[in-house]
């Protein structure tokens, strides 16, 4: 059977509401309290099968010199290509089977290679080489032209023909669940004649999905649709913290910088394009048809259900305050990495694409804060008799990301950020 068969099933059980059945086996980087060596590993149901484990009894296979999973990051394995990928993966959902018993009769590798994911600890799953954060919902970027310019023509000119991206900060992508410290900055009040320094004051959110690269190209060089799709890894949840108010005051003329370089998480799990593959859907119709170079044949898009949850302190349990689907993507992310490379800029192993915030035409599908509570005017209600404008600290704020199928779902697990106190200069 191929991997993506909705009948396949695991010897180990796996909920029918779990994120990670046999049909998804999602890549992280994992470590435990008994085997602190940072390795590679798949999700299946509530354990992690270890597959530096599984690689030194030989269970898989590499024409490679070095251990593939016995690494701190998914780089080396990522950089043996598509055709590697899909065999490992083909070969991981033969081990995992019901009906295959070489794993499943042979207990003492059992108790080795399953983990439970409550004692494994969860790392970066790779090394990032850069990032680039884009622009990408016709949605999102009408929600914030009727704010800030005109609500009769609210895109710019150049946005109905080119993916709008800006060069963001790798040193600064977290793994879930790595506390987020407020920001400092610039800050100018309209009313204001000076800026100032100090914390931000208008810290939101931004809903993504992280494209992982896997597989590099030459400087000087362009990529196909075909091209560009094979390099692609996988996907990952990614939240692209924002300092509303230092962005304000600092994006003219060149675009945001360091309201955007304090944080960026991803969730640990990284989703095959592979795994994926059931539940491509085409995207928005695009109008002007966009230059031979952006043109799909194909339809690139995923029909990826998403949700954001936020807690504050004084909240016993979160409320759900955003779902949307990332299917609305008006410029793919296949269309995204074609352009980047478009110039001749060279794609590494381990480059992550923001695939921009994702908002959806309804108020309950607007992926920040910024758009929920349009601009402030408008405060979120929350339970109780809370409210929300932008983030407040001690707030945590998680998303969650899945693909329903047929009995089964394939998810991301969750990418989780709690917010701290600014550090000043006098801490």
């Amino acid at each position: 059977m191929h991997p993506n068969d909705p009948r396949l099933r695991s010897f180990i059980e796996v909920d029918p509401a779990s994120d990670f059945p046999i049909q998804n086996l999602p890549y992280g980087v994992f470590l435990t309290p008994h085997q602190p060596d940072l390795r590679v590993g798949v999700a299946i149901g509530d354990q992690v099968l270890d597959l530096a484990a599984l690689e030194a009894r030989d269970m898989i296979s590499f024409e490679s010199a070095c251990e593939v999973f016995a690494q701190p990051s998914l780089n080396t394995f990522m950089a043996l290509g598509p055709k590697v990928w899909a065999l490992t993966r083909a070969r991981l959902s033969e081990l995992l089977r019901h009906d295959n018993p070489e794993l499943r009769d042979n207990a003492e590798l059992r108790t080795r290679a399953l983990v439970p994911q409550a004692l494994a600890q969860l790392h970066l799953p790779l090394r990032i080489s850069g990032f680039t954060d884009f622009y990408s919902s016709k949605e999102h970027a009408t929600n914030i032209g009727s704010m800030f310019r005109d609500r009769t023509n609210p895109l710019l000119p150049n946005w109905l023909h080119i993916p709008i991206g800006y060069n963001g900060r790798a040193s600064t992508v977290v793994v879930s669940g790595t506390p987020i410290r407020r920001p400092r900055g610039q800050l100018k009040l309209p009313t204001a004649e000076l800026p100032t320094f100090g914390p931000c004051n208008r810290l939101d959110f931004e809903l993504e999905m992280g494209v992982v690269i896997g597989q590099a190209s030459t400087i000087g060089e362009m990529l196909s649709e075909r091209q560009a799709e094979e390099m692609i890894f996988g996907f990952t949840l990614l939240n692209d913290w924002s300092a509303r108010d230092i962005q304000q005051w600092e994006y003219v003329p060149l675009g945001p910088f360091q309201s955007k370089a304090f944080g960026t998480s991803i969730s640990p799990w990284i989703v095959t394009r592979e795994a994926l593959e059931p539940f491509r859907v085409h995207g928005p119709k695009q109008h002007p048809t966009p230059l031979p170079y952006l043109q799909q044949a194909q339809s690139n898009n995923y029909d990826l259900q998403l949700a954001v949850d936020l807690r504050t302190p004084k909240m016993s349990k979160p409320a759900t305050i955003c779902r949307t689907n990332f299917k609305y993507m008006y410029w793919s992310s296949v269309q995204q990495l074609v352009h980047h490379a478009s110039s001749g800029c060279a794609m590494n192993v381990g480059d992550l694409l923001g695939s921009g915030t994702i908002s959806g035409p309804d108020k309950s599908e607007r992926g920040s804060l910024l758009e929920l509570s349009w601009n402030g005017m408008v405060p979120l209600a929350l339970t109780g008799d809370e409210h929300r404008t932008f983030l407040e600290d001690g707030d945590s704020l998680s998303i969650t990301g899945w693909c329903q199928g047929d009995g089964y779902r394939v998810g991301f697990g969750e990418v989780e950020g709690t917010i701290f106190p600014a550090v000043t200069l006098t801490d």
